[in-house]
């Protein structure tokens, strides 16, 4: 029996969210809801009851939704959300040329940000 392994893309493993408390996620920062990343737009806390926690009310904006559907969420501040891992790059764009005849050809020049 032969068997064929695919080496051409992996996986190190590794997760794509990490967990956060409630209580220390703040605004315009990013949270996963339902399965889906969102960045917060809209957060408050409520007072701690005699027969509870404190609950933490959070608004947050789909990101790869074309309509910005807005998520909602109210969870105890003492329990964890999970929260993308993000990594950010920084480009210049260096040159635009646009040669249009009969077609259209579009050449597009960026250098990454030290």
């Amino acid at each position: 029996m032969v068997y064929e392994t695919d080496l051409t893309t992996g996986d190190a493993g590794a997760s794509s969210t990490y967990p956060m408390q409630c209580s220390t996620l703040r605004k315009s920062g990013f949270m996963v809801f339902k399965g889906q990343p969102c960045k917060i737009v809209k957060m408050s806390t409520s007072k701690t009851g005699k027969h509870g926690r404190a609950k933490v009310h959070l608004v947050g904006i789909a990101i790869f939704m074309g309509k910005k559907k807005k998520k909602k969420d109210i969870c105890p501040s003492v329990h964890n959300m999970g929260v993308p891992n993000i990594q950010t790059h920084d480009y210049q764009l260096i040159h635009v040329s646009v040669m249009c005849a009969m077609s259209e050809e579009y050449a597009v020049a960026i250098k990454p940000c030290k």
